[in-house]
């Protein structure tokens, strides 16, 4: 039979231990950390994340390192590892994850400005080329991103496939240039003909980013403006990009790092501005279901690689 005594002692050990089960997670991970697909350069992702990645240390008081990865798969293959704890993922590099087993949840998704979340995947040609549609380039480069990228590649590979192009037999070359950002230099460049790049507004893509920052100049050196680049097509809807978390971290640390990012546009309103330049809205959450369709668009494109292979 418990006396009050008894109970009392109960509840004050309770109390005592709460404190250290909240806390127990920290032994275990002393450092988390935080990698992205590689949507700009290395110093990009550096200046955009560090400052969310400093505020995301001081929210869960304990060290968030920044890893840059090298491509979409460095992100796929760390989480697998379990070296990565967060991963920023493209919606295809994350139905990849999905696909071969890492478990990984997604639980937020960006939001545009104007509120929906999703974006598009564009064929960029130069302004002064004869080109005005998909079907003028028969013979011509085309400069994808990477096998990992949704608006990059899969996208682009599934557009065409919809308009009966095949793209190694219809292209002189099919180039894959590892990141959005050479897709449009080797585009401005000359080496490619056509490029696929991610687009959400006139105002708001990678092409923009990169004119912002000066960074796309032709051949001869002559840095080149937005009205330098005609869009020839534009691809269905692509849901947005999601973050997602490793599956097996402990429950209190996946809803810390949870809150922690919803919380961000209020807690730190500039650190979460400079990942978008200002230009998205608060994360929503969001589940893995929610990239169910991303996932049949990945095992499309694999197959069509194989049937034109």
């Amino acid at each position: 039979m418990m006396n009050r005594r008894t109970l009392l002692a109960g509840i004050a050990a309770t109390a005592a231990a709460a404190p250290a089960f909240a806390q127990s997670w920290k032994a275990k991970y002393p450092e988390l950390v935080y990698a992205a697909v590689p949507a700009e350069n290395a110093s990009g992702v550096t200046e955009r994340m560090t400052p969310f990645v400093n505020y995301l240390s001081r929210e869960l008081g304990t060290k968030v390192t920044l890893r840059i990865a090298n491509d979409y798969a460095a992100v796929i293959e760390g989480q697998r590892a379990g070296n990565i704890h967060i991963g920023y993922y493209g919606p295809a590099s994350f139905a990849r994850a999905r696909v071969i087993g890492v478990k990984t949840d997604a639980f937020v998704i960006d939001v545009n400005s104007d509120g929906t979340k999703g974006y598009y995947s564009v064929f960029y040609v130069r302004a002064d080329s004869p080109y005005k549609t998909i079907e003028d380039l028969k013979g011509k480069n085309l400069g994808l991103v990477d096998p990992n990228s949704t608006s990059g590649y899969n996208m682009p590979m599934f557009a065409l496939d919809k308009r009966g192009i095949a793209a190694e037999k219809f292209f002189g070359k099919v180039q894959v240039t590892g990141s959005h950002e050479n897709a449009v230099i080797a585009l401005a460049q000359g080496t490619v003909d056509v490029a696929a790049n991610w687009w959400n507004a006139d105002d708001d893509s990678n092409l923009t980013r990169m004119l912002t920052k000066h960074m796309v100049k032709n051949a001869n050196g002559v840095e080149l403006k937005q009205s330098d680049f005609r869009v020839i097509l534009k691809s269905d809807l692509i849901i947005n990009s999601p973050t997602a978390v490793l599956e097996d971290l402990p429950a209190d640390l996946k809803a810390a790092i949870k809150k922690a990012f919803l919380d961000a546009p209020t807690k730190d309103k500039a650190a979460f501005d400079k990942l978008s330049d200002g230009k998205a809205l608060p994360w929503q959450p969001i589940d893995n279901a929610a990239y169910d369709d991303t996932i049949k668009l990945i095992k499309f494109v694999d197959g069509l690689k194989k049937r034109q292979a």
